[in-house]
Protein backbone atom coordinates (compact mmCIF):
# COMPACT_ATOMS: atom_id res chain seq x y z
CA UNK A 1 0.00 0.00 0.00
CA UNK A 2 2.97 2.18 0.68
CA UNK A 3 4.35 1.61 -2.88
CA UNK A 4 5.16 4.25 -5.14
CA UNK A 5 4.11 2.59 -8.21
CA UNK A 6 0.43 1.38 -8.29
CA UNK A 7 -0.22 -1.88 -7.46
CA UNK A 8 -1.34 -4.91 -8.63
CA UNK A 9 -3.16 -7.76 -6.29
CA UNK A 10 -4.57 -11.01 -7.51
CA UNK A 11 -7.42 -12.06 -5.07
CA UNK A 12 -7.09 -15.68 -5.97
CA UNK A 13 -7.83 -19.00 -4.16
CA UNK A 14 -6.34 -22.64 -5.09
CA UNK A 15 -9.86 -24.45 -5.93
CA UNK A 16 -10.85 -21.47 -8.10
CA UNK A 17 -10.34 -22.83 -11.85
CA UNK A 18 -10.57 -19.62 -13.95
CA UNK A 19 -8.17 -18.06 -11.35
CA UNK A 20 -5.60 -21.33 -11.58
CA UNK A 21 -6.21 -20.02 -15.72
CA UNK A 22 -5.26 -16.64 -14.62
CA UNK A 23 -2.45 -17.01 -12.89
CA UNK A 24 -0.30 -17.88 -15.48
CA UNK A 25 -0.59 -15.01 -17.71
CA UNK A 26 -1.12 -12.13 -14.60
CA UNK A 27 2.59 -13.33 -14.40
CA UNK A 28 3.36 -12.72 -17.60
CA UNK A 29 1.80 -9.38 -17.11
CA UNK A 30 3.60 -9.07 -13.99
CA UNK A 31 7.19 -9.44 -16.06
CA UNK A 32 5.86 -7.12 -18.68
CA UNK A 33 5.59 -4.46 -16.18
CA UNK A 34 8.00 -5.03 -13.69
CA UNK A 35 9.16 -1.66 -13.92
CA UNK A 36 6.10 0.30 -13.40
CA UNK A 37 3.71 -1.58 -11.58
CA UNK A 38 3.85 -3.61 -8.21
CA UNK A 39 2.16 -7.33 -9.05
CA UNK A 40 1.05 -8.97 -5.57
CA UNK A 41 -0.83 -12.71 -5.02
CA UNK A 42 -3.02 -12.89 -2.53
CA UNK A 43 -4.95 -16.29 -1.57
CA UNK A 44 -7.79 -15.60 -0.44
CA UNK A 45 -8.54 -19.25 1.48
CA UNK A 46 -6.02 -17.84 3.37
CA UNK A 47 -6.11 -14.66 4.39
CA UNK A 48 -10.06 -14.32 4.75
CA UNK A 49 -9.88 -11.42 6.61
CA UNK A 50 -7.81 -9.23 4.51
CA UNK A 51 -10.02 -10.04 1.00
CA UNK A 52 -13.11 -9.49 3.30
CA UNK A 53 -11.48 -5.77 4.38
CA UNK A 54 -11.06 -5.49 0.95
CA UNK A 55 -14.63 -6.24 -0.59
CA UNK A 56 -13.56 -9.25 -2.40
CA UNK A 57 -16.70 -11.42 -2.62
CA UNK A 58 -16.06 -13.05 -5.57
CA UNK A 59 -12.80 -14.89 -7.31
CA UNK A 60 -10.81 -14.01 -9.44
CA UNK A 61 -10.48 -10.46 -7.91
CA UNK A 62 -8.22 -8.20 -9.48
CA UNK A 63 -7.51 -4.68 -7.41
CA UNK A 64 -5.91 -1.86 -8.37
CA UNK A 65 -4.30 0.47 -6.14
CA UNK A 66 -2.65 3.50 -6.43
CA UNK A 67 -1.13 5.73 -3.18
CA UNK A 68 -2.62 3.19 -1.54
CA UNK A 69 -6.37 3.79 -2.38
CA UNK A 70 -8.25 1.43 -4.59
CA UNK A 71 -8.63 2.66 -8.11
CA UNK A 72 -10.17 -0.04 -10.20
CA UNK A 73 -11.39 -3.55 -9.70
CA UNK A 74 -12.18 -6.42 -12.27
CA UNK A 75 -13.78 -9.27 -10.73
CA UNK A 76 -15.34 -12.81 -11.73
CA UNK A 77 -14.98 -12.80 -15.90
CA UNK A 78 -11.62 -11.50 -15.87
CA UNK A 79 -9.80 -11.36 -19.31
CA UNK A 80 -5.95 -11.01 -19.31
CA UNK A 81 -6.51 -7.57 -22.14
CA UNK A 82 -9.13 -6.52 -19.26
CA UNK A 83 -5.83 -6.25 -16.49
CA UNK A 84 -3.56 -4.68 -19.00
CA UNK A 85 -6.30 -2.15 -20.18
CA UNK A 86 -6.55 -1.68 -16.32
CA UNK A 87 -2.47 -1.70 -16.21
CA UNK A 88 -2.57 0.63 -19.17
CA UNK A 89 -5.15 3.56 -18.04
CA UNK A 90 -3.39 3.87 -14.74
CA UNK A 91 0.23 3.89 -15.35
Amino acid sequence: MKSDKPVVVDFWGPKCSPCLALLPKVEALAEKYKDKVKFCKLDTSANRRLAISQKVLGLPTIILYKNGQKVKELTREVTVEDIENMIKENI
